[in-house]
């Protein structure tokens, strides 16, 4: 079987539904004899998931999908749904051949389905009204255009360049209809790219501050190795279909520019700049310890994989006489190594430990059987809603001063360089980092050491006679 790439977004934020007519947008869009990928069933059906009052679950969508892999046909699915449904359409593009190859690409659609339509060609400003209902304006993006006009479905077709000033003209077009849906699609923005709303739009809706919105990539993290072909697969779901391999290495070049634009434009890669952290390193130095505070009661410890699983992170924490937490990361390892450090560490603190959490889906089960087997405390493992409250709970202390440490540089470098990721669908958070050397499985632990610490109860023997 020949390799394709990866269907699924390599970073996403869904909102949960139970319903959803994108199966009903497939089976019209293949009635024009094209074949849909999975990865682009999988995005109508989040576009097109209702709620249980028959509104759109996401009136705001975007995606990120690197170049010629064949993002436009989800939207051309959507807008065929639309036409059939009786929706007015507004598809805006930045260039004026993509408007108006938009409008080409519809009339062959419905010239193939045999479906009666209008057409009006005005460079920039095309029109197709269907007979039965139904109708799609092509315009080229300008700071008044669509003024005064209502649609219920606004297409944002090359988002990297979509601007604020567009934004101003564009975002009240649909604030009229019933059931309003925009969706933005694109590439990451390169140095050259003159928009900034898709930029903060996946930022928001990553950190889950966006309501009623979702959000879907393909992408690495960080500046990757160019010709690393896994890296290929995982962020291009169509290469196998419809890109083939000698296609992308036609793309590659030697220079520093064509290896970060590589990265941007075939592997999916959001370059970040001087992003602010989501913790003020300022608050984090305020919490500075002249001397180690007077500790007592129990040890919590907190216990991180990374989300590759190439490293493990271990935080302590504890109560301090008064009040307040200190916490201090032991230790950070290559996974590779073995849990046999973190083992000795919590024998030799076998007597003083508290909660243990541990988090991270590659490596918690085999550290919870050694540790089983090794008789220690058995670990709490982190849900989900452990994480958030550990998070939030450890941010909260940071600001409030009930947080002390020892200015340990590799934890004070990644506090000033992090940003929110969103976690579950109630406006939760982890963390990812701004920079690439940035280690957030350091935070992570510190918090969740810090929620160990404040949430264990001692157990009170009860003695009678």
């Amino acid at each position: 079987m020949e390799r394709i790439g990866n269907q699924e977004p390599t970073t996403s934020f869904i909102l949960s539904y139970q319903e959803t007519d994108g199966q009903t947008a497939v089976d019209l869009y293949e009635l024009t004899g094209r074949i849909a990928f999975d990865w682009q069933k999988a995005l109508i059906y989040d576009i097109l998931a209702k709620d249980k009052d028959g509104l759109w679950v996401h009136s705001r969508f975007g995606y990120s999908v690197p170049r010629r892999n064949g993002k436009g046909e989800v939207v051309v699915m959507r807008e065929l749904y639309g036409l059939a449904t009786g929706e007015k359409i507004l598809h805006t593009a930045h260039l004026v051949n993509t408007a108006h190859s938009g409008w080409e690409r519809m009339k062959q659609m419905l010239d193939t389905l045999g479906i009666p339509y209008n057409a009006i060609k005005a460079k920039g400003q095309e029109e197709i009204r269907l007979e039965s209902g139904g109708e799609i304006h092509f315009r080229t993006r300008t700071e008044t255009g669509a003024l005064g006009e209502g649609f219920d479905l606004l297409i944002i077709d090359e988002a990297q360049e979509y601007q604020a000033r567009h934004q101003t003209a564009l975002k009240y077009v649909v604030s009229a209809s019933r059931n309003p849906q925009t969706i933005m699609l694109g590439t990451p923005p390169t140095a050259v790219s003159s928009g900034t709303v898709f930029k903060d739009f996946r930022r928001t809706v990553l950190a889950g501050e966006a309501e009623n919105a979702g959000w879907a990539e393909w992408s690495v993290e960080q500046m990757a190795d160019i010709n690393d072909r896994d890296l290929w697969y995982l962020t291009n779901p169509s290469l196998g279909l419809i890109i083939n391999e000698r296609n992308v290495v036609d793309e590659l070049g030697k220079t520093e520019d064509e290896r970060i634009d590589f990265n941007i434009q075939r592997l999916g890669l959001w370059i970040r700049h001087s992003q602010t952290s989501a913790i003020s390193r300022a608050a984090w130095d305020a919490c500075e310890a002249a001397r180690l505070p007077q500790l007592t009661g129990k040890l919590g410890v907190g216990i991180k994989y990374n989300r590759d699983g190439t490293t493990v992170t271990l935080a302590v924490a504890a109560k301090i006489a008064g009040s307040g937490v200190f916490v201090e990361i032991y230790g950070r390892k290559p996974v590779r190594e073995g849990n046999g450090w973190i083992l000795a560490f919590l024998n030799a603190i076998r007597k003083a430990t508290g909660n243990v959490v541990i988090d991270g889906k590659n490596g918690t089960e085999l550290l919870k059987k050694d540790m089983t087997d090794a008789r220690l405390k058995i670990p709490i493992v982190a849900a989900t809603g452990t994480v958030i409250e550990a998070n939030q709970g450890f941010e909260t202390a940071i600001y409030k001063s009930e947080i002390r440490h020892m200015s340990q540089p590799s934890l004070a470098n990644v506090i000033g360089n992090v940003e929110h990721r969103a976690i579950g669908t109630a406006g939760g958070f982890g963390y990812k980092a701004i920079r690439d050397e940035a280690d957030v499985t350091l935070i992570e632990a510190a918090a969740l050491a810090h929620y160990a610490a404040v949430n264990f109860k001692e157990v009170k023997q009860r003695v009678s006679y």
